[in-house]
């Protein structure tokens, strides 16, 4: 049960808020202000573990939470939805009274249709609210984008130091702990900031703390933050499903001491670039075909299969239904000598029908593709409804349908399969399976943990891995690896103003 906030006149006033949300502008989806399951109130507060009644940080200060907005990746915002949320949180802001600080929870990706850099937008109308004497920090995802704009409006800025996210609440948490931190310090000063772009854009796929280099690139931001006179640091990947300016990695680093933390970003920045023709997938990789047939032959079970281009936690719609289409053709498959389960299909209408059928019926249905067509259009599925489950938070309604040795996750609303349990409790024993084919990019841990081995598939979607067959035309160029012939970039460090001086011009 969520409690109403303590009024200390001895604590600092901290507000929260946010939007967090990553979003490929290459899915014809949207996501609405709906989507974006806005909390208000003390339901923002109780999305952290760290902040629960009780906890040392929820108690180090009197907590004003507005609004958090959290979706799982889509398509683009419409514009008037973004603007509605926006406008709600700068309202709560002005009636919140004065403050001492705000946590504004961003991923950092969120991109609104008719506009760029929605973060930025939305940290600099913060700040123009609460002014420039609230220090405002963020803990952010690797994923996401900092644009100049972004890191003058805030003043602490943090991210997530591995992928698979392992570490996201200790990357809330941190920038909490950064804000108190500073908060405690007589005169509160302004850390400094240093922030290094990298002309890289490259998917997760091939930038996993897994493996090199990323690996030891983020290996050296513990060691940097260690330095005396060094706050923080942090390495953000970028987002590269989206085609706008801001779109690249980014290296910050802050704290008190102005050279040593220029260094230290700039240590980090060239070691990044040194690194990027290293970047590789974080798994074996190949065509569809390719990774049935390698997994067929493999005594390895289960053997899991990333169905990537369409990868719902990436910002896919969910619904290209053309890998279906393509396992329903197999034979090993259609005859039923191998066992293998796909998750997931979002479509309401077939889930109705298989409702209405029930458990053990016959069902000839169309799936798929009515947000996104992908280069198969909507795929028929003939079979058995064998599972039918109501009440999943995402997904509404959850039907599993059978055709051959082919079980068939369908969906009402599209939905992330991450867990064991998002198989079990449908009635299915992937373990006992021997292929899996999930929409996901690289493993989640506990899929990760169950593979006895896995490939990642390069099929189409509005995540595609070949970055290079989506056209983009709005990134800054030259950009590792839309080009592979240019001279070495500028990586010296730039300071970033604090927000009470004007914000210049990135240079």
């Amino acid at each position: 049960m969520s409690t109403q906030p303590t009024s200390n006149p001895d604590l600092p006033r901290i507000a929260m808020a946010g939007l967090s949300l990553e979003a490929s502008t290459y899915s014809p989806a949207v996501t609405t202000a709906a989507d974006l399951h806005p909390r208000r109130g003390t339901a923002v507060l109780d999305r952290y573990d760290f902040l629960t009644p009780g906890q040392p940080l929820r108690e180090a200060a009197e907590w004003i939470p507005l609004l958090q907005g959290r979706g799982i990746p889509g398509g683009p915002v419409p514009l008037a939805d973004y603007q509605m949320l926006k406008a709600e949180i700068l309202a709560g802001l002005e009636q919140s009274g004065p403050l001492d600080g705000m946590i504004l929870d961003l991923h950092g990706a969120m991109s609104v249709i008719g506009m760029d850099d929605a973060e930025g937008d939305l940290a600099t109308a913060v700040r123009n609210v609460v002014g420039p004497e609230v220090l405002i920090s963020t803990g952010m995802d690797l994923h996401g984008n900092v644009s100049w704009r972004l890191a003058h409006a805030l003043d602490l800025l943090t991210c997530y130091r591995m992928a698979p996210h392992e570490d996201a609440l200790d990357t809330k948490e941190r920038a909490v702990r950064n804000l108190l931190a500073r908060l405690a310090l007589p005169g509160r000063p302004r850390p400094f900031k240093a922030w290094i772009p990298i002309p890289v854009l490259l998917p997760g796929e091939k930038t996993s703390t897994r493996i090199e280099p990323a690996k030891s690139l983020y290996a050296m931001v513990p060691e940097v933050e260690k330095l005396d006179g060094v706050l923080d640091a942090g390495i953000w990947i970028g987002y590269a499903w989206a085609d706008e300016p801001r779109n690249r990695a980014v290296v910050m680093v802050t704290g008190d001491d102005a050279d040593g933390i220029a260094a230290a970003a700039e240590r980090i920045a060239a070691a990044f670039w040194e690194n990027r023709d290293g970047f590789a997938f974080v798994a074996p990789t190949g065509t569809l075909a390719e990774c049935l047939d390698t997994a067929l032959a493999s005594p390895a079970r289960p053997y899991f299969i990333s169905d990537s281009g369409d990868n719902p936690t990436a910002g896919g719609a969910g619904d290209v239904s053309w890998t279906l289409g393509e396992l329903l053709a197999r034979p090993e498959l259609a005859d039923g000598s191998v066992t293998a389960v796909y998750a997931s299909i979002p479509d309401p209408a077939a889930v109705t029908a298989c409702q209405a059928a029930g458990v053990g019926s016959e069902v000839d249905v169309m799936v798929g593709a009515t947000v996104d067509a992908g280069p198969s259009g909507p795929v028929r599925l003939r079979g058995v409804v064998e599972h039918i489950l109501e009440g999943d938070a995402d997904a509404l309604v959850e039907v599993v349908v059978r055709a051959g040795g082919l079980s068939v996750l369908l969906t009402q609303v599209r939905k992330p399969y991450h867990h064991e349990h998002d198989f079990t409790r449908n009635g299915i024993d992937a373990r006992g399976t021997d292929i899996v084919i999930v929409k996901i990019g690289y493993l989640e841990p506990e899929l990760f943990n169950m593979s006895a081995d896995w490939m990642l598939a390069l099929t189409p979607g509005g995540v595609d891995q070949d970055l290079l067959r989506l056209g983009h035309h709005r990134i800054s160029r030259p950009m590792f690896p839309f080009d592979t012939d240019f001279n070495a970039p500028d990586l010296r460090a730039r300071l970033v103003p604090a927000a009470a001086d004007a914000p210049g011009r990135e240079q």
